[in-house]
């Protein structure tokens, strides 16, 4: 049985789809924010969150040894011992209050020139970002309109008596 075995294949091999997927992660943790097409940052982002949360773990660990379990585990999928140490000696406590979504992808209006692939835009939330609320359905009416009349009537009928 195939269950659970979907993910986008992005038109590679599984070794080429693992490297391209850890060069991607190494450039979104030094630089914050990458473009790249939407397909790649849709398969980018449930492949970094994992990282990072082993980052999380890692900082919350209280035995030696699971923090290093847990940064050669991310050493196993991120294959960049540099960017790997600035995620989990300074980056992870900028995530410790979250609980979890820690990138945010945004999707640009240019297509690529030679294929037309739709690109966008994918970032690591920074810490104090709050994001948007949702919303809880549709809006009561404002009882402002429903009052703004009946002060008008009163007005009106008050010149009607006066005359």
């Amino acid at each position: 049985m195939r269950h659970n075995k979907h993910h986008a294949s992005l038109g590679v091999t599984r070794e080429h789809r693992a490297a391209m997927l850890s060069n991607l992660a190494v450039s979104l943790i030094e630089h914050g924010r990458i473009k790249t097409t939407l397909t790649k940052a849709k398969a980018l982002r449930p492949f970094v969150e994992k990282v990072i949360t082993k980052a999380k773990k890692a900082a919350v660990a209280t035995e030696k040894k699971d923090k290093l379990h847990l940064r050669r585990l991310a050493l196993r999928d991120v294959r960049d011992e540099a960017a790997i140490a600035s995620l989990f000696d300074e980056k992870c406590k900028e995530f410790a209050n979250r609980p979890g979504g820690y990138t945010r992808i945004y999707k640009l209006s240019q297509q690529r020139r030679g294929d037309a692939a739709e690109m966008a835009l994918i970032e690591v939330i920074k810490a104090d970002d709050v994001g948007y609320k949702k919303s809880k359905g549709r809006k009561a009416a404002k009882p402002a309109k429903a009052s703004a009349p009946a002060e008008e009537a009163p007005a009106a009928a008050a010149p009607a008596a006066s005359a």
